[in-house]
């Protein structure tokens, strides 16, 4: 794997319209001061600019034999003979893995490319090899994110939420200045990219965005604090011979207060690995617990067939049968024997069963030790446990 930068990408853009400007200061003509610059390439700033890198991108790679992806439009893919290559795209910054070493030649034959080596800081991750595996971590940002919050020298915590905690509104009073809290929350959601231990609690200081009180800078704290104690944590991504989909949903029956609605969530597994992690608020208030239950194994049951097309794009797609644990039998019963009077669970139950009845997902009820759906609400050593089974360990020095 190899991590490449263009520089200037958006100059590569081609102008598809007439487009002026005026002349920039310090470069004015004297003699021609009533004219304007007419653009032959494209600007940073300009609102066409990144679509049209992006265009001229994907039409060169297409051009030399690349398919874009179907179910991300950032993957490019080439499979020839024995060559296959895989290019990931995020503006100018590219991840390149394969075993064709001439597909780098050709990007830089059209393209102004920086070869930076080895995969080992992007997009502010950072990868750290190991024996034959590795560990994603953001070690930098939180850090920076510390610094931030003015809480570099804080006194660290072993879990991010304290028991029988409920968050509610117009508990306290208003704070003055909403910005730092939002600032704050807002870089906790990108954290979360290899932290999933921390979705429940940020998920649940993203609903109080609009008017945060001193109860839930309180909350927020107490997280940044918990980052503060697991800066040298990752996640890791290893190798298995036996890479089977298996997943784990989960939801908290009227887990709010305030609208009664449940907090459902899932992580999907390809082998020990950790592929896909969320914690969220159901958009409808569930009747039963049941109902939330379905929901959530809904939610979880869509996200392993996207999982699914893209492996089937990559040629990695696993022969065995995913695998849905859910610790609901009335959920489980359901997806097999749908009962007719329950109508406005229409579309989700026929989503889910089109999957089931044909055996392309196996539902099992979990065990007790890999029930790890909610390791948000549990002591300490629980929840280093449950937090080292999603594949967070400590990233080698």
């Amino acid at each position: 794997m190899r991590q490449l930068d263009v520089h200037n990408a958006f100059l590569n853009g081609r102008v598809s319209e007439e487009i002026y400007m005026r002349q920039p200061p310090g470069y004015a003509n004297p003699n021609c001061l009533d004219y304007v610059c007419k653009l032959q390439r494209l600007l940073y700033g300009l609102k066409q600019a990144p679509r049209a890198w992006f265009t001229r991108l994907h039409d060169f790679l297409v051009q030399i034999g690349f398919c874009p992806s179907k179910t991300n439009v950032s993957l490019f893919i080439y499979d020839s003979g024995t060559a296959r290559v895989y290019i990931l795209v995020y503006v100018d910054d590219i991840l390149l893995m394969g075993n064709d070493s001439a597909m780098l030649k050709k990007l830089s034959t059209v393209f102004h490319i920086c070869d930076l080596r080895k995969l080992r800081f992007f997009l502010g991750i950072e990868a750290t090899e190991m024996a034959d595996s590795i560990v994603l971590s953001q070690k930098r940002y939180m850090t920076e994110l510390l610094r931030k919050a003015a809480m570099e020298s804080c006194k660290p915590l072993a879990t991010h939420i304290a028991l029988n905690t409920q968050l509610t509104p117009g508990e306290s009073d208003t704070l003055d200045d909403l910005t730092p809290y939002r600032q704050l929350v807002g870089s906790l959601m990108y954290l979360l990219i290899t932290r999933p231990d921390l979705a429940y609690s940020v998920n649940k200081l993203c609903q109080f965005m609009h008017t945060p009180t001193q109860s839930h800078w309180a909350a927020l704290k107490r997280v940044l604090r918990y980052v503060k104690g697991s800066l040298d944590l990752g996640l890791h991504l290893a190798p298995t011979a036996t890479p089977v989909i298996h997943t784990l949903s989960n939801s908290n029956w009227v887990g709010c207060s305030i609208d009664t609605r449940s907090t459902g969530g899932y992580v999907v597994f390809l082998g020990p690995n950790l592929l896909s992690w969320v914690s969220r608020k159901q958009r409808t208030v569930a009747r039963s617990s049941t109902e939330a239950e379905y929901k959530a194994l809904a939610d979880v049951a869509a996200e392993v067939t996207w999982i699914q097309s893209l492996l089937r794009e990559l040629w990695l797609l696993p022969s065995t049968i995913p695998l849905l644990w859910c610790d609901n039998l009335g959920a489980t019963y359901l997806c097999s024997t749908p009962r007719r009077s329950m109508l406005k669970w229409t579309i989700t139950l026929s989503e889910t069963k089109s999957q089931v009845v044909p055996s392309r997902l196996t539902l099992s009820p979990p065990t007790t030790s890999w029930h790890i759906s909610s390791p948000s609400r549990c002591p300490a050593v629980r929840f280093n446990d449950l937090r080292h089974k999603l594949g967070i360990v400590p990233c080698p020095r």
